[in-house]
């Protein structure tokens, strides 16, 4: 018992020292800790630093064995080949290409001269986003600002591929680019569009400029260096010596601190090194400049220009304005004159043809991939439509709902009543036929497109009345619907289910749809915003209005993840009230 007593006296007595002494222990784990920490980061350094001073040694080490011998690591390709588009009226786009190509072949990489009008980029331009390739486009401004014929077809893919918001804004990241644009500055108004307009498309699509886009100029009064020949020449060897570099694996050659030409870049550097960072740093500062450039052709007023993100702010300050003069009938000119812009400015980029006061016609993109011979929408797979001879158009550009999710970014006026001028039901039919046959000529010549289907495309068979807005608003639908039908058109309406007694007026067409775009009255207000106080009585009421009808109807289930998906019951009551035909889910 003594022994045990005297151990435990010894124990608690060490335990004791212990705690009386821990800020002692503490503080010399605290410095063992430190110091293993400061040995290790050093270690570390000094190894990298053997490492990149002897780059044979460290590649030797990453050797992998295959039947017991050393395999040679694989040399890092940073550009693949360069391709040169070129889009040329009297051949001198095509004679710079040539020239170009002699240049690149000098530097021992492959080399492709493309004729934009041979070309398909609906088919191929994405695959250079993970080529490696560098695409380089010397593309003519023709008569009055437009592309020469034989790019007209790509200027226009690439400009509604821009403007589409099917089309991801990262479509073509990846995609390495550089454009000279030829031009004559004599046409102050037209100079070059088409150079920076193609330039500024590649951008929105998150395709990256090599260099900063270069002009050549047919007037020798105001070229910079004398004739367009001489302007090409110094482009080229500014290309050529940025190309030796990518080739090299340069991405950033200076430091980014560049600021009018001149870079801050520490350390001593070659010559080429030193032009590379002079190129790269007017690129870096004309980007910015080439954003307000387009802001002053649209000021200008260039009604084809791009609308950017940043422009739909500041016209959207004016948009209430701009409602309130299209409801008193001022379409265009009052607009553009007090407000900035026109709704043509909104709507042209984006493939519209508007047509008198309140009317529009749009190609679908399905339209254009069946006159290729590929598969049509699903009114071709559900209904045996095709697509190619079907019309996307509506008599009414506006609607009563404000939907969180509307792809036309609420650009379209509305209202809850008709005030607008009203054109003929005649007038809008023939304008919408012409414009759409316009449209569908265009296609004459483009790669891949089917000569027997490009034929059949310019005689409409249908009509999908739900381009935007609320058709069923026009009073002179039934009249409308008619004539189509007269002219042997089928007819497949949208309506938002917002005007009963007008979708109990509405004559028969081939097939009548309701957009569904949620179940119960608080997620139908925070999802389609409509403009009607009474909004879910008139949508009940719509869908009751649309069980009376004598023909074929659909719901059109417009479903979003987290917004109205979960109410499974309150839809299925609601297909009990309307008993449409078909249900489609979108």
């Amino acid at each position: 018992l003594d022994v045990s007593m005297d151990t435990w006296s010894y124990f608690h007595a060490c335990l004791v020292s212990i705690w009386l002494h821990r800020f002692y222990i503490y503080s010399a784990v605290a410095f063992g800790i430190s110091l293993w920490i400061v040995i290790q980061f050093t270690t570390t350094k000094t190894k990298r630093k053997k490492s990149h001073g002897n780059p044979a040694s460290s590649e030797g080490t990453a050797d992998k064995l295959v039947n017991g011998c050393a395999t040679p690591q694989a040399k890092e390709v940073h550009v693949a080949g360069v391709k040169i588009f070129y889009g040329s009226q009297t051949g001198t786009a095509k004679r710079f290409a040539k020239a170009l190509a002699e240049a690149v072949i000098s530097l021992n990489l492959p080399v492709e001269v493309i004729n934009m009008g041979d070309y398909d980029p609906d088919d191929c331009l994405s695959e250079e986003t993970s080529s490696r390739n560098i695409c380089v486009f010397l593309v003519a401004t023709y008569t009055e600002g437009q592309p020469p014929e034989s790019a007209a077809w790509f200027c226009k893919w690439l400009e509604e591929a821009a403007n589409d918001f099917r089309v991801g804004k990262s479509f073509l990241q990846g995609l390495r680019y550089a454009v000279f644009g030829l031009g004559n500055s004599v046409y102050v108004d037209h100079y070059n569009t088409v150079g920076r307009r193609i330039d500024r498309w590649l951008w929105m699509l998150s395709a990256s400029r090599i260099m900063t886009r270069a002009e050549g100029d047919c007037n020798v009064a105001q070229s910079k260096h004398g004739s367009i020949e001489a302007d090409f020449e110094a482009w080229k060897a500014k290309f050529l010596t940025r190309l030796q570099a990518l080739c090299k694996g340069e991405k950033k050659p200076c430091s980014g601190k560049c600021k009018k030409g001149k870079c801050k870049s520490s350390g001593k550097q070659s010559k080429e090194s030193s032009d590379h960072e002079q190129g790269t740093s007017e690129q870096e500062n004309t980007e910015a400049e080439e954003l307000l450039e387009t802001s002053s052709e649209e000021e200008a007023g260039d009604t084809n220009s791009v609308i950017d993100v940043e422009d739909l702010g500041n016209l959207m300050g004016h948009m209430k304005k701009a409602q309130v003069l299209l409801l008193e009938g001022v379409w265009n000119d009052h607009c553009s004159a007090h407000c900035g812009f026109t709704f043509k400015q909104i709507y042209l980029p984006v493939g519209y043809k508007l047509i008198g006061s309140h009317s529009g016609v749009k190609l679908c993109r399905w339209t254009k991939a069946m006159l290729r011979g590929r598969g049509g929408c699903y009114k071709h797979t559900f209904y045996g439509i095709e697509s190619h001879r079907c019309m996307e158009a509506t008599p009414s550009l506006a609607c009563a709902n404000k939907c969180v999710f509307c792809w036309r970014h609420h650009t379209n006026p509305v209202g809850t009543e008709w005030r607008w001028k009203m054109d003929p039901p005649e007038m809008i039919l023939q304008e919408a036929l012409e414009n759409h046959q316009n449209m569908i000529k265009q296609f004459k010549g483009v790669s891949g497109v089917r000569a027997a289907r490009l034929e059949e495309a310019l005689t409409v068979k249908h009509c999908a009345l739900s381009l935007v807005g609320e058709p069923i608003m026009y009073p002179h639908i039934n009249r409308f619907v008619r004539l189509l039908h007269r002219h042997s058109i089928s007819t497949f309406l949208v309506t938002n289910a917002q005007f009963p007694e007008e979708i109990r007026r509405l004559e028969p067409v081939t097939q009548l749809y309701v957009s569904v775009d949620a179940s119960t009255q608080e997620s139908l207000r925070r999802i389609d915003r409509p403009l009607f106080k009474d909004f879910w009585q008139r949508f009940l009421d719509s869908l009751k209005a649309l069980a009376e009808k004598q023909q074929r109807t659909v719901y059109r289930l417009t479903l979003v993840k987290a917004w109205n998906v979960d109410e499974l019951q309150a839809y299925a009551d609601l297909i009990s009230l309307g008993k449409p035909d078909f249900i489609e889910v979108k």
